[in-house]
């Protein structure tokens, strides 16, 4: 008989993740393999592989594609010119699959009119402001709404006591989708309420994303789900295939309770989201609470994902929020998608930026962004706004700690200030602007985000919760390290590795 930690050993490497990265490898061997060996055999071959590699980094060179991905490829191709060519055709494409850009298009068109922008919802803002707005409800069809309220929440304990009450008062619907889920003590309440109501005959459902939660649910998660009532939807399932494909991840935070309540923001449903377990000293997260008609933008967010790949729902207007708060400002939820060639979430996020005057004040966990980012958080700085970013002191993946900490210097030196949240790791995706403008929700300032994953956001105009995501932001900074222009000298090596770190980040 097999002792106690024998098995537990074998069990750990034979699951699902270790399988997989297994098979990946696997066929990264084979397909080298076979590429050395036909280029020994002829001569030939090798021109033909090169004169591919010419014709792909001049269509890239013309191509209309983010600079930072370009030159990467760019880069590798320069750098291996016979296999530069052949690893493009493989894994250049950051593109979703065919079948899903096929499916997620076929249920948008279905509901475009769904997300029709209502006349006179824009009409009291600022003209500049009122032009994000339009924007957003143009290129990203995510309409702005009036009668709406939020609550801002400085940490993931708020709102988790929050969520659990309003979950609790569910009578209909209850939606959630997210990137990662662990058992635990954020996880339990929430799946016994679920389990709860769906014995009640309220609608439940569950979008959570393959890959992200490949290490932290148990193999069979989707079937007790299931037994309970609470049909589920595992995105974009990992398959243990050599692809870039697997990079589109579900990365957004959404749970919507009967139409009328939604909350976002960067709090997944796992214990260090909670501080109830510590991995990287203190976690600092953020969400929102949002009540009243803009909920809608998040109910139409969550079915067509889910009528996209589980077809159940021909018309949403069963789903249409049922209360109408008292107008506060301007609230408008959105999406951001790897289907189409907008860089909604990165637009917003840099027009913020330019219409910014006297302060811009921003959380991320990573920094990992391109030139027009970059440039407009030094030209911001430049035209005298207060422009401050707050970052993690203890990291989460130390070679994107080292990534980050890269685009220190040239940022200081255009006046933009930095700060380290000494207590930990700061996990929050905030923008405040002006005491007019904030942003709360899932997307980085990473290529990842900005690029390749599905995710979501609140704009706030002229909302009261503005004040509130400030100030938090404030007490945050008092309990953050300022970063100084000393501080990021590093030597010749160090600065050399950080200039592939920053090459390579669009594949990192």
């Amino acid at each position: 008989m097999l002792r106690q930690p024998v098995v537990k050993f074998f069990s750990k490497l034979l699951n699902r993740a270790f399988i997989t990265i297994a098979l990946v490898l696997v066929q990264a061997v084979w397909l080298l393999e076979v590429f050395f060996r036909v280029t020994e055999y002829a001569v030939w071959v090798n021109a033909l592989l090169m004169i591919l590699s010419l014709a792909i980094a001049l269509h890239l060179i013309r191509k209309d594609e983010n600079a930072a991905y370009k030159i990467v490829w760019l880069a590798l191709i320069g750098a291996l010119p016979v296999l530069g060519g052949m690893l493009y055709l493989l894994w250049g494409n950051k593109r979703p699959s065919k079948r899903m850009r096929q499916r997620m298009d076929k249920i948008e068109r279905l509901h475009r009119y769904d997300m029709v922008q209502a006349e006179g919802q824009l009409d009291a803002l600022p003209p500049r402001q009122a032009a994000l707005g339009r924007y957003l409800a143009g290129q990203g069809r995510c309409p702005a709404w009036q009668n709406t309220s939020a609550l801002y929440f400085p940490s993931g304990e708020a709102m988790h006591a929050r969520m659990l009450q309003d979950l609790a008062r569910a009578k209909k619907f209850i939606f959630l989708e997210y990137f990662i889920i662990r058992p635990g003590a954020m996880w339990d309440p929430i799946a016994e309420i679920l389990k709860r109501k769906a014995a009640q005959g309220v609608d439940v459902r569950l979008i959570y994303d393959d890959f992200g939660c490949l290490l932290t649910l148990p193999s069979n998660f989707l079937i007790e789900m299931e037994k309970n009532h609470i049909r589920c939807l595992p995105f974009n399932p990992v398959v243990p295939l050599l692809s870039l494909v697997m990079n589109h991840r579900d990365h957004r935070k959404i749970c919507v309770i009967d139409g009328n309540i939604a909350y976002t923001g960067g709090v997944n449903l796992a214990d260090e989201y909670i501080n109830a377990e510590e991995r990287f000293g203190h976690w600092k997260d953020t969400a929102l609470r949002i009540e009243g008609a803009a909920v809608w933008n998040f109910t139409v967010m969550f079915l067509n994902f889910w009528n996209a790949f589980r077809f159940s729902d021909k018309d949403y207007d069963a789903f249409r929020p049922t209360v109408q708060a008292k107008t506060d400002g301007v609230v408008q939820p959105y999406g951001d998608s790897p289907l189409d060639e907008e860089p909604l979430a990165e637009n917003v996020y840099c027009d913020i930026l330019h219409q910014a005057k006297d302060y811009a004040y921003i959380f991320t966990p990573y920094l990992a962004i391109g030139e027009e980012m970059m440039d407009a958080l030094k030209m911001a700085a430049k035209r005298g706004v207060d422009v401050r970013l707050v970052l993690p002191g203890i990291p989460d993946k130390k070679l994107v700690f080292r990534l980050t900490r890269s685009y220190y210097a040239p940022l200081i030196l255009a006046g933009v200030r930095v700060y380290e949240y000494t207590p930990g790791f700061l996990h929050a995706k905030c923008y405040v602007s002006d005491d007019a403008l904030a942003v709360v929700g899932s997307i980085n300032m990473d290529y990842r985000s900005l690029y390749l994953h599905f995710e979501c956001g609140v704009l706030l105009m002229g909302n009261s919760q503005v004040a509130a995501v400030r100030k938090d932001m404030l007490d945050t900074i008092a309990k953050s390290r300022e970063v100084r222009l000393k501080d990021c000298r590093t030597s010749v090596p160090g600065r050399m590795l950080d200039d592939v770190l920053r090459l390579l980040s669009p594949l990192l």
